[in-house]
């Protein structure tokens, strides 16, 4: 990778913020431009400089991570990762649901926090494994009998399975668009329509649900 990743960190921990940014830096493609102590710092610095990823916890006084991405991911081009001590359910689904692209525990090694970082600067989403376990398991809780069966290849179209088949590789719209040869905004209406099938809540949802039920 030739490109310079931008980054935001966002800790209320001081030492955990210049740790991080001293780690980070010593990748070659990556520049901490921003440091922030919480979500309202970061939303304000996403709106005014340049940023490809931010760096977010959790639980931060004044406006918390989760609360913080949901402004940036729908006014700014930034992607946002958490980076938390936390893995409780609510705030896993809260994150994805308002646009985070990984959610990694900081027990994670540095050298899989920027393989996370580059994969999600590249379209991909990114989730530790216990993270993505919980999110296996709070599928499978809150599944309906019908929604259980959902999967099934009657259930969608073969452009449907193409599409789910990609967020499963981990692609992003613009990269489904670009190997299907079909806008973005189709893109987002079959994943639209494929939501509306299964009864799930967002695209990290299909991806798990599609790998538990390969046909």
């Amino acid at each position: 990778m030739s490109a310079l990743i931008r980054m935001l960190i966002v800790d209320d921990d001081p030492l955990i913020r210049n740790s991080l940014k001293i780690i980070l830096e010593m990748d070659d493609n990556i520049d901490v431009v921003g440091i922030a102590e919480n979500g309202f710092e970061a939303i304000k610095i996403c709106k005014t400089h340049s940023i490809d990823i931010a760096l977010l916890d959790v639980r931060m006084p004044v406006m918390n991570g989760v609360e913080a991405i949901k402004d940036i991911c729908m006014n700014t081009s930034t992607k946002c990762i958490m980076l938390t001590t936390f893995e409780e359910d609510q705030y896993i689904a809260e994150a994805l649901n308002n646009g985070a692209r990984g959610y990694l525990l900081k027990n994670n090694p540095p050298d899989k926090i920027i393989d996370a970082i580059k994969l999600v600067y590249s379209g991909n989403t990114v989730f530790g494994e216990v993270v993505l376990e919980r999110l296996k398991s709070s599928i499978s809780k809150g599944n309906s009998n019908d929604n259980e069966n959902a999967f099934k290849e009657e259930s969608f179209t073969d452009r449907e399975w193409d599409v789910i088949k990609a967020i499963a590789s981990g692609y992003s719209n613009k990269e489904i668009s670009s190997e299907l040869f079909i806008s973005e905004g189709t893109v987002k209406n079959y994943i639209s329509n494929i939501l509306s099938k299964t009864e799930l809540k967002h695209r990290t949802q299909i991806a798990i649900k599609y790998l538990e039920n390969k046909r």
